[in-house]
């Protein structure tokens, strides 16, 4: 039994081993100005150690420890994908953050926390819900502008949102019936708000655009 697991666990470190040279020679490779890992990675894959091992300045998904901090503390860096799409939604529609109650439902590296971060610098005053947080109902309620990104098909209903509230629905879900949907029960939400991006076609194509703004600056700053 030592052996086998012993084996299984060499195997795992010659996968990472691999993985960290394949992105080691894109990271030395003037041809590539920009890298992405798609997560989740199989769990026999450590995934932040794969994520550090991205040059920083090409790190076009924004999720390297030091993009995060920089974001934190209000440097300029190469922003996570979705979370800087919605904030240009917000910016287009000349949708007004400072001053605003934003409450954004997730706390993931990838949507919740960045976009929170986001909507700060913008100085809206900014509430993070999750799993445990009490009296969920009452928080969301009170929301200008409502960020839902739990990954949990039709979550937001009409009783958890004001009337005039901006919806932002981060979720992609798929039915039984093999229908993509968000975390927003659409109909009935929307009939609330005064603002709201459907499933599919909201956030999603801002995602691929965003991605591909990180990619172009990335370029610029090597030259």
């Amino acid at each position: 039994m030592d052996r086998i697991i012993t084996t299984s666990k060499n195997s795992r470190l010659c996968l990472l081993i691999q993985n960290r040279k394949i992105i080691k020679k894109l990271n030395n490779d003037s041809n590539v100005n920009g890298i992405l890992v798609q997560l989740p990675l199989p769990k026999h894959i450590d995934e932040q150690t794969v994520i550090r091992t991205i040059a920083v300045e090409k790190d076009v998904d924004g999720f390297h420890p030091e993009q995060v901090g920089g974001l934190s503390i209000g440097l300029e860096t190469l922003e996570p994908c979705t979370p800087a799409g919605v904030i240009e939604l917000l910016k287009y529609y000349d949708i007004d953050v400072a001053g605003k109650n934003a409450v954004v439902i997730g706390r993931s590296n990838i949507v919740g926390k960045p976009i929170a971060n986001m909507l700060l610098r913008l100085d809206a005053t900014v509430t993070i819900c999750h799993s445990r947080t009490v009296n969920l109902t009452d928080v969301t309620r009170a929301a200008d502008i409502l960020v839902v990104a739990i990954g949990r098909a039709g979550f937001l209903t009409a009783d958890m949102v004001k009337e005039g509230a901006v919806v932002i629905d981060v979720g992609i879900n798929r039915t039984e019936e093999g229908k993509l949907v968000g975390d927003a029960d659409y109909d009935a939400v929307s009939a609330k708000t005064s603002y709201i991006t459907p499933v599919p076609g909201g956030v999603g194509p801002m995602t691929i655009a965003m991605l591909l703004a990180n990619t172009l600056k990335a370029f610029k700053s090597s030259q």
